[in-house]
């Protein structure tokens, strides 16, 4: 498009593409928005050196070649920020600039966006069906190892209290956690001793090494043991056991009376194991204090990616638009706002064409902002934006309509009024 575009004289035609995702993944009532600060990041490293243009030079004429290094983007973009919940319709991003400048990013954008929005629309399933009680991402062996820094951004900015991924806390800060595996348990047996004697060897070590503020994991043999085992390590104060596999909500009572009746009254009881925001949900009632979850979060529980799109819709200030079936797009750059009654609970997101908004009787936020300017990044990407980031998810939440918030399939919690151009 890039080549042909340039041979023809369109590339330096000004337009407008937006990012918007035509309906929910199966089931979803909302989505969040995340992977803007990744994309704000990225933008301005995003070059093609000397080696990625030998590559195209294999297909590309040279004036394409000579437009790729130089290759700046020097647009402009809106859109939601972090954090922001959206549904079908919401112009979440808006990128203008040359056809050659927008189109070239194209992938970069749904990349980002499709992944971090589905892993941080599943986190937040799991952080309201968890209630208050935390969840640790540890999905890091489920993924992309480039993924899985990403997808330990989402979950966090959707509410996950920490994450195993130890590069996603150097590179932004987020606190991290994990426990002992089967491994360690197993590394102790030895031919002359039962599994019970090995199993309190290897607690006596971790306790040794760690102190008794670590997380003991009880379920390689027998978790009766396992419990006893823990406490004979580590004293009543032990701070948590973990379990990972069995009838979780039967375990969980057991192993809670258990350590209650050896005084370890205080010690925690983490679990994992294939965990969805499903079973999340089963387990509200059983006395489970935080979540490991890992697979079904990397991989959005069920719905990999968003489903977001990247569409032009405006040419040199001229609505343009798709008419394909079922894949119809509406023309002309767009904003939006939410509307709420005076509770704070949301009832309606309203797109309008931009710089036209509507006037209304109720409560309403305008949802678009500023990003770039001319290719330079004018929203906030420092420290402090991933915690403001997380919060906007728990208050977009907070707002959501009671039935919004079921995990049984469901219309978007919110409809989505377009006016048009």
């Amino acid at each position: 498009m890039l080549a042909a575009a340039l041979r023809d004289g369109t590339a330096h035609r000004q337009t407008t593409f937006e990012v918007f995702a035509r309906r929910l993944p199966e089931g979803r009532r909302y989505g969040v928005v995340a992977g803007t600060g990744r994309l704000l990041e990225a933008l301005p490293q995003f070059r093609f050196d000397d080696d990625a243009c030998q590559l195209l030079a294999q297909f590309l004429d040279s004036d394409t070649l000579n437009y790729l290094r130089g290759f700046r983007f020097g647009g402009d973009i809106d859109g939601y920020a972090e954090g922001e919940l959206y549904f079908p319709g919401s112009p979440i991003l808006s990128v203008r600039g040359t056809f050659a400048e927008c189109v070239v990013i194209e992938t970069l954008v749904l990349s980002i966006f499709n992944h971090d929005s589905a892993i941080a629309a599943a986190a937040a399933r799991m952080v309201s069906a968890a209630g208050e009680r935390p969840l640790i991402e540890m999905g890091s062996r489920r993924t992309h190892e480039r993924a899985a820094v990403a997808a330990a951004r989402a979950a966090y900015i959707a509410g996950f209290a920490a994450t195993s991924n130890l590069e996603a806390q150097r590179r932004y800060g987020i606190p991290t956690g994990g426990t002992a595996a089967h491994a360690f348990t197993m590394l102790h047996s030895r031919d002359d001793a039962p599994p019970e004697v090995t199993e309190l060897a290897a607690f006596h070590a971790q306790v040794d090494a760690l102190g008794v503020d670590t997380t003991l994991l009880v379920d390689t043999y027998d978790v009766t043991t396992g419990v006893a085992n823990a406490v004979a390590a580590a004293g009543t104060t032990l701070g948590a056991v973990r379990i990972d596999s069995g009838e979780l909500g039967v375990l969980t009572r057991q192993v809670r009376e258990q350590l209650d009746q050896l005084g370890a009254t205080k010690t925690r009881i983490v679990v994992s194991g294939d965990l969805d925001e499903f079973s999340i949900a089963a387990l509200r009632a059983e006395p489970v204090d935080s979540y490991g979850v890992g697979t079904s979060l990397v991989t959005g529980s069920g719905a990999p990616t968003a489903n977001m799109v990247y569409k032009l819709v405006e040419v040199d200030g001229m609505p343009v638009q798709k008419r394909s079936n079922h894949k119809e797009s509406r023309g002309g750059r767009k904003e939006a706002l939410r509307v709420s009654r005076a509770s704070g609970t949301i009832t309606e997101e309203v797109v309008y064409p931009a710089g036209r908004a509507p006037a209304s009787t109720e409560p309403c936020r305008m949802l678009t902002i500023p990003l770039a300017r001319a290719g330079r990044v004018v929203a906030d990407t420092d420290g402090g934006a991933l915690a403001a980031a997380r919060k906007l998810v728990a208050s977009g939440l907070h707002s959501l309509p009671w039935e919004g918030l079921k995990l049984a399939h469901g219309d978007a919690a919110i409809p989505t009024r377009q006016i048009p151009a």
